[in-house]
């Protein structure tokens, strides 16, 4: 991603408004409560045939005791580092105010392209008010309205006008593995991606519900490639009873739905739940590939073979779909968490498997001739044979000559089989019998 503009401003001025507008949908969470984005936010924006990332910040407060606004103004500042631009909101509506101030002296130390947006103007009385503004000291002030779209065209013009020329070669996003990671809050998903990417790339408080929006993070280290999807945590629907808590449960629900690989944290301590079950027939329904992690094993008691009754009481409860890999970490002290990445790039390699037509029917015409589907009503049941279908996840069809009659047992049979001969390991199998 060469182009990076990031927005900042103090909370509450219309910034995610912004990043919605110049994204082309609603991918942050917009709510009237002060402090409702609280991790930075990339979306992709294009304006005049130029394709640029746009990253959507916290709201910047100072000298604030509150946990999350310390954590806000850390990301914020990591946002305006890898910036090639920066869109400054401010509010029309309060002039300008002390945290202006003290963001703009921030700005102009930044020593990076710095666009003043003024944000609210939705009337011509208004225009007139944007010209306080020229006291921040960073140039001519554009007037918008967030909401409307209204002078975001101008904005943009010298958005494009102060980014770096292009360098085209770099690998789309599209051409990357999503892997997004899953679970109940609190199980310790933004502490992975954190230690994974060796820095505070998510907020992380002891707090249920830190983490609002889905969070994409390229990673790029190891000979590895792909985006990392921090979600929000999926509690029960009659536990949601914030409306910024419900806006997120549908956005990870969303991430699960556009990721390649889901790694379903759960708690060593109060190992699987109701609410974990619930999430794991959520990415088998939508065909995505799927890791395990048992977090926080360091504080388990352990015995001889702890680990191996862990596993079988995790698959059991799992069937019929358990050939999933079980990842056992303890994350604040880093312990296998590289498992966990080697674990979802081979679950992704084996989603992308591709069996040639041959050599599928001679490895599973003589099973079936050997155990073929049981009679029923006296009519028997011919599979003349079989091929892998051109789907994004691996799906199977069986021509037969009454599809009607084979029932759930043998499609189990045959997808073990298939199981055992080739890797498919976290990965939910499609099978159909069609008419021939």
């Amino acid at each position: 991603m060469a182009n990076i503009v990031a927005i900042v401003g103090r909370p509450n001025v219309g910034k995610s408004t912004l990043f919605n507008r110049l994204v082309g949908m609603r991918k942050a969470i917009v709510d009237d409560t002060s402090g409702t984005t609280r991790d930075r936010h990339y979306g992709t924006a294009d304006w005049a045939g130029r394709e640029f990332s746009v990253i959507d910040t916290g709201g910047y407060a100072i000298g604030s005791d509150d946990i999350f606004e310390s954590e806000i103004r850390k990301q914020v500042e990591l946002a305006v580092d890898e910036a090639d631009v920066i869109i400054f909101m401010v509010d029309v509506n309060t002039s300008v105010t002390d945290y202006d101030q003290a963001i703009a002296s921030l700005l102009r130390r930044s020593r990076k392209n710095v666009v003043l947006a003024v944000n609210k103007v939705d009337n011509n009385d208004r225009v007139y008010g944007a010209s306080d503004f020229y006291a921040l000291g960073l140039g001519e002030p554009f007037t918008v309205c967030a909401m409307t779209g209204s002078g975001t065209g101008d904005l943009l013009d010298k958005v494009v006008e102060l980014l770096p020329d292009d360098n085209d070669d770099a690998v789309t996003e599209d051409d990357l593995p999503k892997f997004a990671i899953v679970g109940r809050p609190n199980v310790g998903k933004s502490s992975l991606t954190n230690a994974l990417l060796g820095r505070e790339r998510n907020i992380v408080t002891p707090i249920a519900g830190t983490t609002r929006d889905s969070i994409n993070t390229r990673y790029n280290k190891f000979g590895m490639d792909f985006y990392l999807v921090d979600t929000a945590g999926l509690r029960k629907k009659n536990k949601v009873e914030e409306d910024l808590e419900f806006y997120s449960v549908l956005r990870s629900i969303r991430s699960i739905e556009n990721s390649d690989v889901c790694v379903l944290m759960i708690d060593a301590q109060s190992g699987i739940e109701a609410q974990d079950m619930n999430i794991f027939h959520l990415i088998v329904k939508n065909k995505k590939g799927c890791v395990i992690v048992v977090n926080k094993w360091d504080v388990v008691e352990k015995e001889t073979n702890t680990m191996k009754r862990y596993t079988e009481e995790l698959k059991r409860k799992l069937a019929p779909f358990n050939d999933v890999p079980v990842v056992f970490t303890s994350v604040v002290n880093k312990q296998r968490i590289m498992d966990v990445l080697q674990q979802a790039m081979r679950v992704y390699q084996s989603r992308k498997r591709r069996i040639p037509t041959s050599e599928f029917n001679e490895f599973i015409l003589p099973i079936i001739e050997q155990t073929p589907p049981p009679a029923i009503k006296g009519k028997y049941i011919r599979i003349k044979y079989a091929q892998q279908l051109p789907s994004p996840s691996p799906a199977f069809a069986f021509f037969v000559n009454l599809p009607q009659y084979v029932k759930d047992p043998y499609r189990r049979f045959l997808e073990n089989r298939i199981r055992e001969n080739w890797d498919f390991s976290g990965v939910p199998l499609q099978i159909y019998f069609r008419q021939k």
